[in-house]
């Protein structure tokens, strides 16, 4: 009697059906937002290109015309019948008041926002952010004529009192003693007072976005209010800082109405900040285009262009360091 072992039936074929590729369908509007964004960075490109060249072109003519050294005479008469002019004291004064400024705004700044985000009440800190949001607008010619009228006349005793106490350092040695006030000192505190609201508003928005996580990890470890800040809030929002930094630097490298209006200037290079003299590029072109004549004119473009790479570089500078901290400045988001 012959067996037979049962067969088990046969699997069905299993057919792997493949799914098709299918194109990622852009939709109208991010084309349009796309275009639109390439657009603008490329417009904005072509006008710094534009500005440049028209700094090159316009400044070409009177510095062949120039007698002296450009970038070493302290002297600025390109009227004259053979011009003379260089920018080593335009470029001093312009660095000197923005340092000063730099300062005195950066860490008052600073302060003001740690205040406002993490110290003050909820019913003080937004009526407070919106002061310090509208002090931004102020105009420059308002804190001129109060940097000139008020600030530089009650500001001649800090001035006497910093040349008796600290005249054994070069920067407050006073030779002109009880003369005015209308200094690069007093006009780097008018350039602080103007640019401290710009970097107090800044920062101030990037110390909120610190993720509270961060900040209720450092309280849950036994942390201080001010070690948490440290150790939290400050290495967050560093990046955000220097920023605010370049922004405000940027208005008082290129501030000319309220400088024009509190300086006495003067075309000679003194370390000394308490005695009246110096002058600053933007001020300078302000002053003397009224009455330039052609050359006179492309020397003062002359002098705006070295602005122009003066503010390029700084720029520059500051996108390094930020790069530096890419997890917390954004860059891979």
């Amino acid at each position: 009697m012959s067996t037979t072992t049962p067969t088990a039936p046969a699997e069905p074929e299993r057919h792997q059906d493949k799914v098709p590729a299918t194109r990622v369908k852009v939709r109208l509007g991010d084309r349009i937002f796309s275009g639109a964004s390439r657009g603008a960075g490329l417009v904005l490109l072509a006008i710094m290109a534009a500005i440049a060249v028209f700094l090159v072109v316009k400044a070409t003519d009177a510095l062949s015309k120039n007698q002296g050294g450009f970038l070493t005479d302290q002297v600025w008469d390109p009227n004259a019948t053979k011009p003379v002019f260089g920018v080593v004291t335009l470029v001093f004064g312009t660095v000197v008041s923005a340092t000063i400024a730099m300062l005195i705004a950066v860490p008052v700044a600073v302060g003001v926002a740690l205040f406002i985000t993490h110290y003050a009440p909820r019913r003080i800190a937004q009526p407070l952010g919106y002061v310090v949001d509208l002090l931004a607008a102020v105009p420059s010619v308002v804190y001129g004529l109060w940097g000139s009228i008020f600030l530089a006349p009650k500001l001649l005793g800090l001035h006497d009192w910093l040349s008796t106490y600290l005249g054994w350092i070069p920067l407050f040695d006073k030779e002109q003693a009880g003369v005015t006030a209308r200094t690069l000192f007093t006009v780097g505190i008018v350039l602080a007072i103007m640019i401290l609201p710009i970097i107090a508003a800044v920062t101030r928005e990037i110390f909120l976005q610190v993720p509270r996580a961060h900040e209720e990890a450092a309280l849950a470890l036994g942390a201080t209010r001010w070690e948490m800040i440290r150790v939290a809030v400050l290495p967050y929002g560093k990046p955000g800082i220097i920023s605010a930094s370049m922004l405000g630097l940027g208005r008082a490298v290129g501030e000319t109405i309220a400088v024009a209006m509190v300086l006495s200037p003067s075309f000679l290079v003194s370390i000394h900040i308490l005695d009246p003299g110096n002058n600053t590029i933007a001020a300078n072109i302000a002053n003397q285009f009224g009455e330039s004549n052609e050359i006179g004119r492309g020397a003062l473009i002359a002098s705006g262009l070295v602005l122009f790479v003066m503010t390029l570089l700084v720029n520059g500078v500051a996108r390094v360091v930020i790069n530096r901290r890419k997890q917390f400045s954004g860059a891979n988001a």
